[in-house]
């Protein structure tokens, strides 16, 4: 099946007693099963539905402006357009650039810092925090059930019964787990259906050579934590990962992202300190801080010659999906 078309696959399939139409999750070739565990949210047309109008809908938010796609826009491959710390509540400023959202049914921690392992619950975390949507579960609970709009849509997704934040929480990742990217150039030169021009081939070679050890195919990230050398931000004083585990082991550790639709989601870094992809390999090539637990692959920094750096440029321009930015079942409902 042609990955396009792979993402979600309505099976016709009705569930008389709940009313909900099954919806069938497909893997697309190349990719490892997922982790997400299915069975415990069987994704239905009506649920994946409600989780979409939740997503972009500023009820769950204190202000009733900020959604969760405020910060997470389509068109930037859910990440934050031309931001460098993402914007919350009384035009205010989170801590951190937004990351980018695809492929979260192979993804087992989430934020920069891993601090969250379960997708479900993961968007209690800015749904409750002062500076990103500012709410409360209680308080988004109440303005769900006393919506008129809210109360058919959970009976559509879940059947008879009241509105519970289970069921909200149940119904965003059924959404969140339908942004499937996996149409770009990239994939089609695996697929066999184009071809790679020969700078981005030249690119694909020197970045499977001295880049793919944390960003690996296809997810195009190995999901590990690491201190790339950026040092500290002093303004922030974000030491990442240390702040979940305590452990000294982990100052300045942040998650290996995902290259995908990377061309999109600048700028870059936990904390958005590099607008352009060029400063991004050039931080790797020549800016390489020696903090303690520096990343031992990147003790002396990554070895491009200028040719080569165009070329994995070109490279990463191929992880592009235009399809995947576009979707109109991805978009504002």
């Amino acid at each position: 099946m042609a990955a396009a078309s792979m993402l979600i696959n309505a099976c016709n399939k009705k569930d008389v007693e709940k009313g909900t139409t099954s919806v069938s999750f497909e893997v697309p070739a190349g990719f490892p099963q997922p982790v997400y565990d299915f069975s415990k949210n069987p994704l239905t047309r009506e649920g994946i539905a409600l989780g979409r109008q939740l997503f972009y809908d500023g009820i769950l938010s204190k202000d009733g402006q900020t959604p969760c796609a405020s910060c997470h826009q389509q068109f930037a491959a859910f990440a934050t357009f031309d931001h460098d710390l993402s914007h919350g509540v009384d035009n205010g400023f989170t801590t951190r650039n937004a990351q980018a959202l695809s492929n979260l049914a192979w993804q087992q921690s989430f934020h920069h810092d891993g601090g969250i392992l379960n997708l479900e619950t993961q968007p209690l975390a800015p749904l409750t925090a002062a500076n990103e949507m500012g709410e409360t579960v209680a308080g988004v609970v109440a303005k769900l059930k006393g919506s008129g709009k809210y109360q058919q849509a959970f009976r559509d997704a879940f059947g008879e019964g009241e509105i519970t934040s289970q069921k909200m929480l149940k119904a965003l990742t059924q959404f969140m787990v339908t942004l499937v990217s996996a149409n770009s150039k990239y994939d089609q030169v695996k697929r066999g259906t184009t071809s790679f021009t020969i700078a981005e081939q030249a690119g694909y070679a020197t970045f499977k050579a001295k880049c793919a050890s944390c960003h690996q195919e296809p997810l195009f990230t190995d999901g590990s934590f690491r201190n790339n050398g950026i040092g500290i931000n002093p303004f922030l004083n974000d030491g990442g990962r240390i702040r979940i585990t305590r452990n000294a082991a982990d100052s300045l550790k942040f998650q290996v992202p995902s290259l995908r639709n990377v061309d999109l989601s600048f700028p870059y870094m936990h904390d958005g300190r590099f607008y352009t992809l060029q400063q991004v390999l050039t931080h790797y090539r020549t800016g390489i801080q020696q903090t303690p637990n520096l990343d031992p692959a990147l003790q002396f920094g990554i070895s491009l010659s200028n040719t080569e750096a165009s070329n994995v440029l070109a490279f990463l321009k191929t992880l592009t999906d235009s399809a995947f930015v576009k979707d109109p079942r991805f978009a504002a409902p």
